[in-house]
């Protein structure tokens, strides 16, 4: 069997030498082994800004090599090998792999890191000319009988392969020192001068706005590769400087497109069950185990602790003690499947990116630089259309990281944005309205910059009005997601719920709009519902006949509303709800294990709250007490418990007995709480 050489994929680690391992072929399978390897590296392109002359040396003596394996099928001289020349061609297979994969890597990877590194690789190429010229020396001509011409072919790639010395071209090396320089004006916030900035891009293929965000992404990527921190605090550097030479050289130019990509919520994905947080089922950003071995996320169990339990909310065993222990491979796994979904995971109240890697001073200051030179813009932009590009660069500036978004607040952008929150905006350019938005919306994640749009002056009202009458379902939506942010802040969230406009707004998305801006919309009522006192307005505002009437596409969501309402609700909260039993029941029968948990809860309140009347309609239900049984069986603990009760309910009015009006099996409201308080953690930047 011939071995064809393989294609690497996509690498978190680099493979070293010794990873590398021989086909274990015999005789002529790994001569033709070694054609195929060899006629692959020939075919590939020589670099195009950096080693070029490394990399076409290395190709042009693979292409001759590929002669003395030809050669070597054409005229075999026998079909057996001696175990030392056999050695040899294995150990040849093993260099040609790493040539091809050197050229590769240098190929895909981010050119500014291949700058910095480009003595490390130059001395790459001329190890591998060295392994090659002693495989060569040793190479038996004897036994394998070349022809002439091919023999002084072979000893021509021996010598040129043993007369190889580590090259860097004073060019190369000399843009290097550029860029190493720009990056030590940065740090001394010095603004980098223009001209020379758009030299060094543009030496190194960076021309225009998509290969510099290609080689963001790529800079992204790197910092995988690397084990050392001081590697990866220089990779977010060079990212800083990129950055700044896309918006400030090449402007807007992506914004001009059309089709804006509609923003991905964390709904719109399948979380892993194992990433999620027990208490508050959304996406753990900092697990840690408490002492049972179980993991919460910080947040919901310092909460659930802070709260007087002494309990693991999911064994229900005592706990020895309120240590936690950061569960950090956990974390990680969190944050790969979180690169993966192509969204940044950043721990709440630092400054770390995806990679854990926290910005440098050279990256700060260039984000601050490309900041200004963004809002400077677009305060002096004297159309829509210039405008849309300067609001684009920010709405994507704004979804990096928590530096970003900070310097754009504080730079004042936000007075700015709110002018093309108007209805005027949307109805002469769309995009215009969406981008300013979804900026604010990305900036409202920052806990500091959520003060700064509720203070200033026409900015809330600017996202109601979007919520409203946004020119499309992607801007209300994002306006849906922008209340849902700001109802994070419990003052917010009263402040929120006393403006009808803005349950409204919420409550009409919900019945009229597509599955992405109706979950934007329940998250936020479903926030909203935590306070008391915006219960009663909910009702007023007919939340509770616009759940009944989704309920079934959205199950997950709308009961979880539903249980809030009940639980703080009044009497009409238990009457509108009565028309909803027998959907909660459906979900009992056929939903998932927390959305039958949230039916058992809210059941249990309207039945206690509501007295014999609703437990009369429970009780016509065909099959409701296996139902309960079910529940009882394979549901969550809490889902459990709460089935148990219901079915004493229903056993007690069944005997005519007084219903159990008073104690809670589980205290279900601070349960509920903390769902509704970390729900606000899983804003993601649009």
């Amino acid at each position: 069997m011939v071995v064809s050489p393989l294609v690497f994929p996509p690498r978190k680690r680099r493979p070293s030498a010794g990873s590398f391992v021989s086909p274990k072929l015999a005789d002529m399978n790994l001569v033709q082994s070694l054609l195929s390897l060899s006629q692959e590296i020939s075919s590939l392109k020589p670099l195009q800004f950096l080693l070029k002359r490394n990399s076409l040396s290395v190709i042009n003596k693979t292409k001759l090599l590929s002669i003395l394996f030809e050669e070597l099928l054409r005229n075999p001289v026998s079909n057996f090998f001696s175990p030392s020349t056999l050695l040899c061609f294995e150990e040849m297979y093993i260099v040609l792999q790493r040539i091809k994969t050197l050229i590769e890597d240098c190929s895909n990877g981010s050119k500014m890191w291949l700058l910095m590194q480009i003595q490390v690789l130059s001395n790459g190429f001329h190890d591998l000319n060295l392994e090659l010229s002693t495989l060569l020396d040793i190479f038996p001509f004897k036994e394998v009988e070349l022809s002439q011409d091919v023999e002084e072919l072979v000893v021509f790639v021996r010598k040129q392969c043993s007369q190889s010395k580590p090259l860097v071209d004073p060019r190369d090396e000399s843009l290097r020192l550029e860029v190493l320089a720009m990056l030590d004006r940065i740090e001394k916030e010095i603004v980098p001068d223009h001209f020379k900035l758009k030299k060094v891009v543009e030496d190194l293929g960076l021309r225009h706005n998509s290969s510099c965000r290609e080689e963001i992404e790529s800079l992204q990527e790197e910092i995988q590769n690397q084990n050392d921190e001081k590697s990866k605090s220089d990779i977010v550097s060079l990212i800083g400087l990129v950055r700044y030479a896309n918006c400030v050289l090449f402007g807007s130019s992506t914004a001009r497109r059309t089709d804006h990509s509609r923003r991905k919520s964390m709904s719109d994905l399948t979380i892993p069950a194992d990433f999620r947080c027990p208490i508050s089922l959304e996406l753990m950003r900092d697990p840690v185990v408490v002492a049972t071995g179980q993991t919460y996320d910080r947040e919901s169990i310092n909460q659930w602790i802070d709260s007087g339990h002494s309990t693991c909310p999911k064994t229900g065993q005592t706990l020895a003690h309120s240590n936690l222990i950061p569960n950090r491979a956990l974390r990680n796994l969190i944050a790969m499947w979180c690169r993966e979904q192509g969204f940044p995971f950043e721990t709440v109240g630092s400054n770390e990116t995806v990679n854990g890697v926290k910005a440098t001073k050279v990256a700060f200051e260039a984000t601050k630089m490309t900041v200004s030179f963004l809002v400077n813009k677009l305060s002096s932009s004297q159309s829509m259309e210039a405008a849309n590009g300067v609001i684009y660069e920010l709405r994507a500036l704004s979804k990096t990281d928590s530096d970003s978004r900070a310097c754009i607040a504080e730079a004042g952008a936000i007075p700015t944005l709110v002018r093309y929150l108007a209805s005027g905006v949307g109805s002469q350019q769309p995009s215009l309205q969406v981008n300013a938005v979804t900026t604010i919306l990305n900036l409202s994640i920052l806990e500091a910059n959520k003060t700064m749009i509720m203070e200033t002056d026409g900015a809330l009202n600017g996202v109601i009005e979007v919520l409203l009458s946004g020119a499309t379902w992607e801007a209300k939506g994002n306006a849906a997601a922008t209340i849902f942010s700001l109802s994070g802040v419990h003052a917010y969230r009263k402040s929120l719920g006393r403006k009808t406009r803005v349950i409204k707004g919420l409550i009409n998305i919900v019945k009229d709009g597509p599955l992405n801006s109706q979950k934007d919309a329940l998250v936020a009522i479903l926030n909203l519902a935590g306070d008391r006192e915006n219960v009663g307005r909910l009702v007023e505002g007919g939340v509770i006949e616009m759940v009944t009437g989704v309920i079934d596409e959205l199950p997950e969501e709308t009961v979880m509303i539903l249980e809030a309402v009940v639980r703080r609700g009044g009497v009409a909260a238990i009457a509108a709800a009565f028309n909803a039993i027998k959907k909660l029941a459906a979900i009992l029968r056929e939903g998932s294990d927390s959305a039958r948990e949230s039916a058992a809860a809210t059941l249990v309140t309207i039945c206690r709250k509501g007295g014999s009347e609703v437990v009369a309609e429970l009780a016509t239900i065909p099959g409701i007490e296996r139902i309960m049984w079910e529940v009882m069986g394979s549901g969550t603990m809490r889902g459990r418990r709460k089935a148990a009760t219901l079915l004493r309910i229903l056993r007690r009015w069944a005997a005519g007995l007084d219903l159990d009006t008073t104690n809670n099996v589980v205290d279900s409201s601070s349960m509920m709480t903390m769902t509704v308080n970390n729900t606000s953690r899983t804003v993601l930047p649009a």
